[in-house]
């Protein structure tokens, strides 16, 4: 048993939500604790699976600007972060909406972490899988039903 309550990602909003957790979170990378907190957002949106954006005063890692951004129609334009744990580096693993749009202005200080690119991820005792492909950066956890996207076939529904 997870602790988390059943969703179905169909049923999530278009727009978007975006809403506080009450679970723990954490992240590790290379055997180094790189974010811990109980004060995390996440964003939910129909068909994904969530996205978690941590506060900046929670990640313990450093992390490093790199090259490119991305733009969201809900949330803005995004920067995207190494992550440097200890002697290793996971590339283009976080990223953060420094100006988010008014309706997302709670992400403004907070930072995502994608978890195919980082070795943990946990939402209270749940440890997190990567939501299915390589563009979206949304949490899976066991209590989610439905079909998330990500997968061939799904980017474009």
């Amino acid at each position: 048993m997870t602790g988390l309550v059943q969703e179905d990602v169909q049923s999530y909003p278009r727009p978007p939500a975006l809403e506080p957790v009450p679970q723990r979170i954490i992240v590790r990378h290379a055997g180094v604790l790189v974010a811990d907190t109980i004060a995390a957002l996440r964003v939910l949106e129909t068909h994904h699976a969530p996205s978690y954006y941590l506060p900046r005063s929670a990640v313990r890692a450093d992390l490093r600007a790199v090259a490119g951004s991305s733009f969201c129609e809900w949330k803005g334009h995004a920067r995207y972060f190494d992550v440097i744990a200890g002697a290793v580096i996971a590339r283009r693993a976080a990223w953060s909406y420094d100006r988010p749009t008014a309706r997302f202005a709670g992400l403004a200080g907070h930072i995502a972490f994608y978890a195919g690119l980082i070795d943990e991820a946990w939402v209270g005792d749940t440890r997190v899988i990567p939501q299915p492909g390589d563009f979206y950066g949304g949490w899976v956890t066991p209590n989610l039903v439905g079909r998330i996207k990500g997968a061939p076939g799904t980017n474009h529904w």
